[in-house]
């Protein structure tokens, strides 16, 4: 039996598994990495796996996180393959050279899914082109929604958050058997998966652990616990249960994905909505983790990557014509977005003075973006000391409206353009030179930490990705941030109570666009 045919073998620290030969390359998948979270690990920090004796198959992807399934509006965009079973803490290796002393740098992927879904099985993320040009890939899995972020009275927070770190350190520990350098890991991941990223960087056990880290429209924040809080709560409302881990433990599966994914059917980006997060925790996570990284001796020594897509907004409004009734209702959803935001007239006035042809929509939408990703990403980069990259990729996709949306460079990342479920976003005829510049960009940044264009300083290099030759553009979009330095910042209203409490106005109007966009998605 020749090596191609019986598979790569490599030992773990908990036993030995067998991968596959997949073009070249060595291809590792669904290895525990923690035991299963059911039963008494149920809502409660991840645990090692058992060790096993033998030989364990490592051929197919393992179960993936409990999770609901897309919308049909969403679905029509993004893949998200359901793996039934308990053991979903588990992740997948691509390798060049499965064997010590190859010391290969590491990428470690970490998906997006806003924190209820997305998987490490997504194809997009197949690590294979990592791997044919020297870089040992590996994607997890987390616990997502109720199960991974849920505030209890009677559980931990954050177990979600904490299986992330039990799978850096278990790469850590492992890696070098499959050929990879436990000194030369980055920590790459996209929206949720950034946020999640950004805020393992300020965590006092992480450090040391990431030499390199990539933040792909996503910057380290964390969540209030009453905004958690809320969400569980209106969780169980709907069961008719307490809002506890022991009740929640007590649900049909099934039944609670649907009834989390009905809750949270309000929630986006640009609307904001109850939504689940990462909360001040004390311990992994003792404060705001942008603060951390900035002021404090966290990531000390990491170097970053860091960017967003032109149109992030797009993908959260374009799925079911929700552009064009954003546009329809027009003053409420400004004051919806500068309640989101934070922020007074001035902001919105701004970008009607920069972009006077911009619908309602594009202006809310790139208010959002600003507020989310590229203003505490831009304030990230000036303040820390380390060194920094920036990037926007601003290719369009080739299906009607979606432009350069969010989650649209994810192909073009993994040089995964060609398959269907990238096409899914991007269309059909993705650029295989620009796959190649992206993906080339990140192989450098992994292997060098040069991602190939000009460190951040006082001039705002940003290296942009569209339909041309990559190229560096200095201070793209400085004017709409310039606006964010000078408008004066409005507290976040409470939950209104009151009809006239602080704030009320703009909360009430944005409930109302919330209320008319759930309207059409239904």
């Amino acid at each position: 039996m020749t090596a191609e045919q019986s598979g790569p073998v490599v030992r773990t620290p908990h036993g030995a598994v067998r991968g596959r030969y997949e073009d070249g390359v060595a291809v590792f998948r669904g290895i525990p990495y923690a035991a299963p979270p059911v039963g008494r690990l149920r809502f409660r920090p991840p645990e090692p796996p058992e060790p096993w004796d033998g030989l364990r198959d490592a051929g197919s992807f393992g179960p993936t996180a409990p999770k609901p399934p897309y919308s049909e509006a969403f679905a029509q965009y993004l893949s998200d393959p359901d793996i039934p079973g308990d053991d979903c803490l588990n992740l997948n290796v691509w390798t060049p050279e499965p064997g010590p002393g190859a010391r290969l740098p590491v990428l470690l992927w970490l998906h997006g899914g806003a924190l209820t879904r997305g998987s490490s099985a997504v194809p997009v993320y197949d690590g294979r082109a990592f791997a044919r040009d020297g870089v040992v890939c590996v994607s997890a899995n987390y616990r997502l929604g109720l199960e991974g972020y849920g505030l209890f009275p009677d559980a931990p927070p954050n177990p979600g958050l904490r299986d992330q770190l039990a799978a850096l350190r278990w790469v850590h520990r492992a890696i070098a058997a499959f050929g990879g350098d436990p000194d030369r890991i980055t920590l790459c991941g996209q929206s949720a998966g950034a946020i999640s990223a950004g805020i393992l960087l300020a965590a006092p056990q992480s450090q040391g652990l990431v030499r390199r880290a990539v933040l792909q429209s996503g910057a380290p924040e964390v969540s209030t616990r009453d905004k958690v809080r809320r969400m569980v709560r209106r969780v169980a409302t709907r069961l008719k249960i307490p809002a506890t881990a022991e009740a929640f433990a007590g649900v049909d599966p099934g039944l609670l994905l649907r009834t989390q994914a009905e809750v949270g059917r309000l929630s986006s980006p640009v609307l904001g909505g109850p939504a689940f997060g990462v909360v001040v925790d004390g311990d992994l996570v003792p404060g705001d983790p942008l603060k951390a990284i900035v002021d404090g001796e966290a990531a000390r020594g990491v170097d970053l990557l860091m960017g967003w897509t032109r149109d992030e907004y797009r993908l959260w409004l374009v799925p079911g014509g929700l552009v064009e009734r954003v546009d329809r209702l027009g003053a409420v959803a400004l004051a919806g977005a500068m309640a989101r935001c934070h922020v007074g007239h001035e902001v919105p006035r701004g970008y009607r003075a920069l972009h006077p042809d911009a619908g309602t929509a594009e202006i809310v939408g790139q208010m959002v973006t600003d507020h989310l990703l590229r203003v505490p990403l831009h304030r990230l980069a000036d303040a820390r000391p380390g060194t920094s990259y920036l990037y926007e990729f601003a290719w369009p996709s080739r299906l009607p409206a979606l432009g350069s949306c969010h989650a649209l460079e994810l192909g073009f990342v993994f040089d995964s353009g060609d398959i269907p479920e990238s096409a899914k976003l991007a269309g059909d005829g993705a650029p295989q030179e620009l796959c190649d510049a992206m993906h080339g960009a990140w192989v450098r940044f992994a292997t060098v930490g040069d991602p190939g264009w000009q460190p951040w300083d006082v001039t705002h290099p940003v290296r942009v990705f569209d339909d041309g030759p990559p190229h560096t553009a200095y201070g793209p979009r400085d004017a709409e941030l310039a606006l964010w330095s000078a408008a004066p910042r409005v507290p976040a209203p409470p939950p209104p109570v009151e009809p006239r409490a602080p704030g009320a106005e703009l909360a009430a109007a944005m409930r109302r666009l919330r209320r008319s966009v759930g309207a059409r998605r239904r």
